[in-house]
């Protein structure tokens, strides 16, 4: 057995799983810990997330993962679907329930923005695909219908930066997801301030991107002692889990070219 081993947490928008990566020096052999379901939440005609529950699961797959390799464990990260988000309060507090990417909410929203914005400016700006589940629609949405939830916000994560938090206390969002907002800037690869503003969207919860592969920091006290795992390191993977899926495709042994990758799961994704 491999005496160096890596958590993954891999939740997608249907199923979440514990997976553990035994690495003996040149391949990975992978070790499914735990799986459970995940799926809206219907909550007064509205669609969130129960991401109370899919802690419970989480903690759960890490208490399992202990049990069953103790100390050989050296880190532990975690991916999502893209677009959706967390806000917490100064003092930490969950900001009302997590919308799902798919509530009705974001109806409309697009003229909205475009009211605003004009739809050239924001694509020139962040180069991304218009699509109405895309975070940049949610937040608007809240910002014209429930502006106090905005105003009493401290700080945005996105999903996966959600749970780091609750490992190691870090507050910093990963890139590969970022991109998924509609928030960046393509071109200087950082949050584009100016459009948000313009949007009316505040700026002062964002927090610092972070490349993947960053030390985020080490376990919580309470996280070690829930899970009996020891202050092992928590790194940001590319945290957007088709991004995490891409990255595993095995060009090294094609080339640079001739070669595609599909990835299915909730959505399926085909990319060259």
């Amino acid at each position: 057995m491999s005496d160096r081993i890596y958590l993954a947490v891999d939740l997608g928008a249907e199923s979440g799983r514990v997976i553990a990566g035994l690495f003996d020096g040149s391949t990975i052999e992978l070790d499914e810990i735990h799986r459970f379901s995940n799926g809206p939440l219907p909550l007064a005609g509205t669609r969130r997330w129960d991401v109370l529950r899919l802690w419970s699961d989480i903690v759960e797959g890490l208490k399992k993962a202990a049990t069953k390799y103790g100390d050989k464990i050296l880190s532990v990260g975690v991916d999502t679907w893209g677009v959706d988000y967390v806000l917490l309060s100064k003092s930490g507090q969950l900001v009302g329930q997590p919308y799902n990417y798919r509530d009705p909410r974001t109806d409309r929203m697009l003229e909205t923005a475009f009211s605003r914005v004009p739809k050239k400016e924001i694509f020139a700006q962040t180069g991304l695909q218009f699509m109405q589940i895309n975070t940049l629609y949610q937040v608007l949405s809240t910002q014209l219908n429930d502006p106090d939830m905005l105003q009493f916000a401290h700080r945005f994560l996105m999903m996966p930066d959600f749970f780091h938090w609750l490992l190691c206390g870090s507050q910093a969002v990963e890139f590969t997801n970022a991109t998924t907002t509609q928030f960046l800037n393509a071109k200087e690869r950082d949050w584009a301030f100016d459009l948000l503003r313009q949007l009316g969207i505040p700026t002062h919860i964002l927090p610092e991107l972070v490349t993947p592969g960053t030390k985020l920091g080490t376990l919580r006290e309470e996280v070690t002692k829930l899970t009996g795992l020891k202050k092992i390191d928590v790194i940001a993977p590319p945290t957007h889990d088709t991004a995490s899926a891409v990255v595993a495709v095995p060009t090294e042994r094609t080339g640079k070219a001739n070669w595609a990758y599909i990835s299915s799961g909730t959505w399926s994704l085909i990319g060259v």
